[in-house]
């Protein structure tokens, strides 16, 4: 049996060592989830606070009353350095940051993405 690729996005936080089983079946993309976020930070901030760690080639930020943020890198490399770089104090506010991967998005012509698995 084949592996089958998730219908969403998600994202997992787990060591080293199994993200390295993990990347195996699927590419992976690499990035950081940020909770206790300021409540006045927009995603613009935040992709520059993590710049200068490597690439951010992506930055979301969930506007609810939760405040969480999601940043992906271009490399894993630049996703451990900014995550071993803590602790992160994100426009005068303490966060939790947390290292993830997440399987990588692809859409077809039609629009339909789905997560790409290695084969």
């Amino acid at each position: 049996r084949g592996l089958k690729p998730p219908k969403e996005r998600i994202y997992i936080e787990l060591p080293k060592k199994y993200r390295a089983v993990l990347s195996k079946f699927y590419d992976l993309d690499h990035g950081l989830f940020i909770t206790d976020l300021n409540p006045y930070i927009n995603e613009d901030y935040v992709a520059a606070y993590f710049k200068p760690f490597g690439c951010v080639t992506m930055c979301q930020v969930d506007s609810s009353k939760d405040r969480l943020a999601y940043v992906r890198f271009s490399t894993e490399a630049e996703a451990d350095l900014a995550d071993w770089a803590g602790p992160h104090f994100i426009g005068g506010t303490e966060c939790k940051v947390r290292r993830v991967v997440s399987p990588k998005v692809r859409c077809n012509s039609f629009y339909i993405c789905e997560p790409s698995v290695v084969r």
